[in-house]
Order: C-alpha cells, then structure tokens, then sequence
C-alpha cells in the first residue's frame, strides 16, 4: 500500500465506504452508527482542508503577485482568467441547455411520482432552508455583489472564509509590495514565502488522512439514500446531468491537448486525487489546498499563476454548476410549467447561469440556492418553486459530489491554459510529505 499512488489509494477508501454503507443501511442501528462514529472522521478532514485554504490563498497570491514584479502583468493574468473562465461557463450552460432539450427527461413523467415527491419533500428542512437563502440574494441590490468583494474588517472575512474578500486583500497587499522599495518589501515577501511552504507542507501531511477520510465521506453519504424508488424515477434527469459534465470533462482535456500540448491521460494522473476529493466533499473550497498542491508540484504551473487563478475560479467558476442550472431548470419546467419553455426564457436562463455561477458560493448544494435565482428571472410561479425544488432535491447530493469534479476539473485546465499563456507552465517538481527529513537524516 505503501507504494501505491495516491489517487489509487482514494479510490480504494471511495470503493470501500460505498461497500460499508450499504452494508450499515441493512443492518439495524447502522445509520446511526455510521453517523456516530464514522462520519466525524470525514468532518474532521474537511475542517482541517478548510483550515489552511484561508493562509494558503494569503501566502501564495502575495508571494506570487510581489514575484511579477510588474502592475501591468496582474492586468494581462486577470483579464485572460475572467474572460476565459466566462468562456467555459457559457459553453457548459449550452452543453447543459442542448442536452435536455433533446433528451426532455422531464416530459411524461407519471403524476403519482410527481405527487410522491412533492409530499415527501416539498416542506422538507433542506428545501426550504434553499428558499431562505435564494430570497435573501434576491431581495439585495443589483451591486450588491460588487459591495461583498471589499470587506470591512479583514478578520471577519478569514473567519467567515469569504473567498473573494480574502483575494481581494491578497491582491491589494501585493500590488503595494510592488509599489514601494524592495528592500522593504523583503521582509514580508520573505515570510510569505515561508509560510506557503509550510501550509503546502501541510496538505502533503493532511492527504495521508485521505482514503480513510473518504472511506468515512462515502459511507455517511450512501446513509442518506432512504428512497431508491423515487432515486430511479429521477434516473433520466440524473443521467442527463453526468452525461453533460462527462462531455465537459472532454472539453477540457480537448483544450490541455491543443493549448497546452499535454497528454490528457497526464493530465488526469495527476489532477485524479483533487477530483476524488471534490467528489467526496462537494466543496471547491475544501478542495483548494489540494488543487493548488497538484496544479504547482505535479502538473508545474508557477505559484503566481495557481494562487491567483485556482483561488478566483474556487470562487467564480462553476462551470459544472452552470450546467446543472440550466438542466434543472429546463427539467423542472418540463414537468410542472411546460408553457414557461419558450426560446426567450430559456436565453435567460443562459445569462442569469452565468451571472449566478459567479455568486454562487463553493460550498455544497449552494447550486440549488442559484438555481431559485435562475427559475425566478424567467417568471416561474413562486407558489411551485417548493414543488420544482422537491422534484429535484433527492439527486443533488450525487449531481453536487459529480458537478463539483467539474467545477474542480475547470479550475486546473483554466490555470494551465493561463500559465501556458505567460510561459509559466514548466517541468513539475512534486515534493513528498517527508523529503527535507529524509534529506537530513
């Protein structure tokens, strides 16, 4: 086992938790001890992902943008990742868009399945707790969401982990490192530099956890699938989805192949262990520390393009996100508001996909809050937004673990295509977790 790769290692723990799981889900007590004394393991894991993604993003954008030496390249870098990320998340929101208009999942479904559902999640705590926060966004002003990238109180921002606000902090304590003298610079340069290589050191000790923290991620998931039943009634909106990020997923290697040259089977080897991982979490956030780990050491894109790219894209770009917006919104209309499925409506929901996966927050099921903001710009009636949300809330946790992969995935293709762009893409350099104490022993 020693030996083995990582990514195989994951994959094994993934394998066995969905083993494990269905084995508890038949024995008598076994959810709750699944929930008791296995599922923390997992929670423990993300929470220390978490807790060295706010000092990882600080260090490696500072360090990296006081690197360029020069104000006009954070322009050039800034606007090649805006325009780009935008790029891909118009094409996932078509691919999305295409692919149920041809299938229409959501056409003949029978009306006791619809009445099932609605009975059993329509005033389920999830649902409407989605409502809550989707009408919390709504009811802000139309420059609301330019306000919360500029943060009061820098500490609040860190303890609230609001990514933008910390990247925005980032970017400004670099540009004023490269604005005054460099001999006063060099101190906090210097300590920036150190602690970038002590939270990297960090995610190399935190991934040794990981098989045994997805064996317990996979297992509380499996747990939570009490209803197989209305799970195969929603198999053809489910497949539709998958469908569309697995045609994503070849999109991007299409552009590592053709932008960057490289094999997509390289590619792949080595971004696997951050795709199992937001595949196991559902959370670009917690995922961060180790996309920036695999795109710096194992793929070799500069440390002034990863923590500038990966950090705004975590926030950003939810290219998988969009395409399930546009899906579930189609889908949701094809069974309960088939007269809303009009050509206008349906170039809304491109626009606002785009402008909602840019607010949408890296954390899991924040997709469905968007997708609220998305029905209502095209008129859905509010009183069946709890029934459009029930029909689709039984799949979202194994759409938002697959969309997640996505969103990851666009993440690291976006930073490669950048630093290809800047002659920053280099020969990798993958450090292990016990390299210096090896070295001096």
């Amino acid at each position: 086992m020693k030996k083995l790769p990582l990514h195989w290692k994951i994959i094994i723990g993934m394998i066995l938790g969905i083993i494990f799981g269905f084995i508890m889900n038949s024995v008598d007590g076994g959810k709750s001890f699944v929930s008791d004394w296995i599922a923390p393991f997992g929670t423990i894991f993300i929470n220390l992902l978490k807790l060295i993604a706010i000092p990882l993003i600080l260090a490696s954008l500072i360090k990296g943008i006081s690197d360029l030496k020069d104000i006009s390249k954070i322009k050039s870098m800034g606007l090649r990742t805006i325009i780009i990320y935008v790029g891909t998340t118009l094409v996932a929101i078509i691919i999305g868009l295409s692919i149920v208009n041809v299938v229409k999942p959501g056409t003949g479904m029978p009306e006791e399945t619809i009445a099932k559902i609605k009975m059993k999640y329509e005033n389920d705590a999830g649902v409407i707790d989605k409502l809550e926060k989707a009408s919390v966004q709504t009811d802000a002003g139309p420059l609301q969401a330019l306000v919360d990238i500029f943060p009061s109180n820098i500490f609040t921002s860190f303890a609230e982990a609001k990514m933008l606000q910390v990247i925005f902090f980032a970017l400004f304590v670099g540009i004023c490192l490269l604005l005054i003298p460099e001999k006063k610079a060099e101190p906090l340069v210097k300590f920036f530099d150190s602690l970038n290589e002590v939270v990297m050191k960090m995610v190399d000790l935190i991934m040794l956890f990981a098989p045994y923290a997805v064996f317990a991620l996979m297992a509380n998931v499996i747990i939570a699938f009490d209803d197989t039943e209305i799970l195969l009634k929603l198999l053809n909106y489910a497949v539709c989805v998958v469908a569309g990020l697995a045609i994503m997923i070849i999109f991007y290697l299409i552009l590592v192949r053709t932008i960057t040259g490289k094999s997509p089977l390289w590619f792949l080897n080595r971004i696997s262990p951050a795709q199992l991982l937001a595949f196991s979490t559902s959370s670009s956030a917690a995922t961060l520390p180790v996309t920036m780990e695999r795109v710096e050491e194992h793929i070799g894109v500069d440390k002034e393009v990863s923590g500038f790219v990966l950090p705004v894209g975590a926030t950003v770009n939810m290219d998988g996100t969009s395409l399930y917006q546009g899906i579930a919104a189609v889908f949701i209309m094809q069974v309960i508001w088939p007269e809303g499925l009009t050509f206008t409506n349906q170039l809304i929901i491109v626009g606002t996909a785009l402008l909602a996966s840019i607010g949408s927050a890296a954390v899991p099921s924040a997709g469905m809050v968007m997708l609220v903001i998305v029905l209502e710009s095209i008129g859905f009636p509010a009183e069946l937004l709890p029934i459009g949300l029930a029909l689709i809330f039984a799949v979202d946790r194994p759409l938002d673990m697959c969309r997640t992969v996505v969103n990851v995935t666009g993440d690291a293709t976006v930073s490669m295509i950048v630093a290809k762009s800047l002659d920053k893409l280099h020969d990798p350099k993958p450090k292990e977790w016990d390299d210096h104490y090896e070295a001096v022993k």
